[in-house]
């Protein structure tokens, strides 16, 4: 009996879902997402799946060896702020510390600005009587009656959620965890959150706010989470189920509930997993991500076949200091509405149409005109073959939205349907230079992935504006990030802050410090998983006088040899010169975290290749509207191009849940994957 590995992607507007078999095949099956709680769409979504291949839901869930997930609850719950109600338990004088953030302003040339509004009210950050030393030795004693008095307060309050932060617990974590047993006798209920848990580093804001954003959404993605276990296993499902993270990796469903923040950007992450899988897989070891969903469209970087990783991300304006991958996330996607702006100009998007009512070739009630809208105005979208016939689009509908808009501007409805895909295919290439050249990067020599049930359509377009030559779509670019999700390990990241007078600890410190970080890597990861384990080691580092850290990847590093000062030293001044172009090695060095993370090596199923085949003839023709007028475009169906044959644009192909729009000059190739590769013709 075959088994099957199943990746999991909730979108904005759809729920993708990907079941990998044992022999290689992949199969791809969409069900509209249900926001009011997400497992809904999940479970509908496999059932989808197991129609597909022809298995009742029980039979597929029972030959299922693995599921993972990637959740937006997180995300959503911190945009729409419809987290817990949370209070905070801080050290006597310092329960402000997550307002006065870093006497920072995201803009901080606009003087009207309004500050930033926590997400713990003031009268529910209560001060309790103890501190502690940098060095984790005991200034004050924690206070029994002054904790017992403000865990009441939290009680009376009605609190779900619990951050518990006090000064310099990343030392030594005895008061917070002390706190945490009392919280937890006198309210059983609440979600209970460290610091020294969560983020054990110094920086306080930082350390506070990752904590206080865990308290706000963790009892949110646990509810779901337990939810959504449940009802897989009354489905029958009785393997493992896990959540991808942040960083990329991904970890067990509770693990997920514990450390809800690391969910932030668990379904953008699918993405970029699969990018560094496209990259292992031979598409190139410089790629640019381009995810287009029906709410927004994420965009990474993946250079040298390794994805960007950072901190400090702030999502729906709270600073969460986890390690995540850098993703810049838009408002541009297939729903996204578009409508007259200031001085009568066209405008599109961040507003989203969403999954309901969605756009108005939809029928579920939406009248505003969106992308999606657009595209089956301009001839791009075939109204009969949407999800492969499973939804017809109703194309007087998105014709009478884009002409009331059209009317509004006085243009003409194609003029109004063009404009609208012009301008969002300029802000998604504004977003793939915020995230290239803006950070030093020249994309020119990269490749455009795209995907994403809308990607598709503006590529080639995005790629000319930007001088990409190359843009690579995939058969099953709709589900990409599900597929994704199938091709990364689990990972579990450990820090700890290490600062010590005069520069970097010596010899046998740092050999100790870093061991101990893996030792404990390794237990947790014996716990979760019983194969291959890898550790990969890294530091925060700067030089005496700066303020601002560096991370340094320290993979290369003899751990047992002689002078490891001296090598740690030396990665570092190599890592500021190749970021800033100089070093300065007469400069003090300092250690502020170090950093471990243990990696849980997880099987895959090696992709089943393309049979050869005959060159498949266009199934149809389009008439289509381009920029430079009307064309009768051939129609291809991307399951049927056989590996090695060419398409050149103008043309369209389509598959169930995507559809790739080739302009005049493209010129694409079906490798033996099912990637379709473009190549581009220089803009102009």
């Amino acid at each position: 009996m075959p088994g099957y590995t199943i990746g999991i992607d909730v979108g904005g507007t759809f729920t993708d879902v990907v079941g990998i078999c044992t022999d290689g095949t992949q199969t791809l099956a969409k069900a509209a997402s249900t926001p009011a709680d997400q497992s809904e769409g999940v479970v509908q979504g496999l059932r989808n799946l197991a129609d597909a291949l022809h298995l009742t839901l029980a039979e597929l869930l029972q030959q299922a060896t693995r599921i993972v997930h990637g959740t937006t609850v997180a995300t959503n719950a911190l945009l729409e702020r419809k987290g817990a109600r949370i209070g905070l338990l801080a050290t006597e004088g310092h329960r402000d510390v997550i307002e006065m953030r870093e006497g920072l302003k995201p803009e901080r040339y606009d003087l009207r600005l309004p500050a930033p509004e926590p997400l713990v009210p003031r009268r529910l950050r209560i001060g309790v009587k103890e501190r502690l030393r940098p060095d984790g030795s005991v200034e004050q004693a924690l206070d029994a009656a002054s904790l017992r008095s403000a865990i009441a307060a939290l009680r009376a309050a009605g609190v779900e959620g619990v951050a518990i932060g006090f000064l310099h617990s990343w030392a030594a974590p005895r008061h917070e965890h002390a706190a945490a047993e009392a919280v937890a006798a006198a309210m059983p209920d609440a979600f209970v959150t460290c610091s020294a848990d969560v983020l054990p580093q110094i920086k306080e804001f930082e350390r506070f706010s990752t904590t206080a954003v865990n308290a706000y959404v963790g009892p949110v993605v646990s509810r779901y989470l337990g939810r959504l276990k449940a009802r897989l296993a009354e489905a029958g499902y009785r393997g493992p189920l896990f959540v991808i993270l942040s960083h990329g990796g991904v970890a067990p469903v509770e693990e997920a509930a514990r450390l809800a923040v690391g969910t932030a950007l668990s379904g953008p992450a699918g993405g970029v997993a699969a990018a560094v899988e496209s990259a292992l897989q031979g598409m190139g070891q410089d790629l640019v991500t381009f995810d287009m969903g029906g709410t927004s469209t994420d965009i990474a970087l993946v250079t040298g076949g390794e994805a960007a990783l950072g901190r400090g991300r702030t999502v729906g304006g709270e600073r969460i200091a986890l390690e995540s991958l850098d993703i810049t996330t838009l408002g541009a996607g297939g729903g996204s509405v578009a409508f007259v702006g200031p001085g009568g100009t066209l405008q599109v998007g961040p507003r989203s149409a969403g999954a309901v009512p969605g756009p108005a070739a939809y029928g579920l009630g939406g009248t505003e005109p969106t992308v999606t809208d657009a595209n089956l105005v301009l001839g791009y979208l075939d109204p009969e073959n949407f999800l492969g016939g499973a939804r017809r689009l109703d194309l007087d509908a998105a014709r009478r939205a884009v002409a009331g808009l059209a009317e509004r501007l006085g243009i003409a409805p194609d003029a109004c349907a063009a404009g609208i895909h012009a301008l969002v295919n300029a802000r998604m290439a504004d977003g793939v230079r915020l995230a290239t050249v803006r950070r030093g990067v020249d994309p020119r020599d990269f490749t455009l992935l795209a995907f994403g049930g809308a990607a598709g359509l503006h590529a080639t377009a995005v790629a000319r504006e930007l001088g990409l030559r190359r843009a690579a779509v995939p058969v099953f670019a709709a589900g990409l990030s599900a597929w994704g999700m199938l091709h990364t390990d689990l990972r579990y990241e450990l820090s700890r802050s290490a600062v010590t007078a005069g520069g970097l600890p010596g010899d046998t410190a740092l050999r100790a410090l870093f061991d101990g970080l893996e030792a404990e890597g390794r237990d947790r990861m014996a716990e979760w998983h019983g194969g291959a384990v890898a550790a990969r080691r890294s530091a925060d580092m700067r030089y005496g006088e700066q303020v601002f850290e560096i991370a340094v990847p320290l993979d290369g590093i003899d751990w047992q040899g002689p002078a490891l000062a001296d090598q740690v030293r030396a990665a570092f001044h190599a890592r500021h010169r190749a970021l800033f172009t100089y070093d300065l090695p007469e400069e003090e060095v300092v250690l502020v975290n170090a950093r471990v993370a243990a990696v849980g090596v997880l099987p895959r199923h090696v992709p089943a290749a393309g049979a050869e085949a005959a060159a498949a003839a266009p199934a149809g023709q389009r008439r289509i509207l381009l920029e430079g007028g009307a064309a009768t475009a051939p129609v291809f169906r991307f399951g049927a191009l056989a590996p090695g044959q060419a398409v050149i644009g103008p043309a369209i192909v389509e598959s169930a849940t995507t559809t790739v729009l080739l302009r005049p000059g493209d010129a694409a190739r079906m490798d033996s994957r099912g990637w379709l590769d473009i190549a581009v013709p220089a803009a102009g």
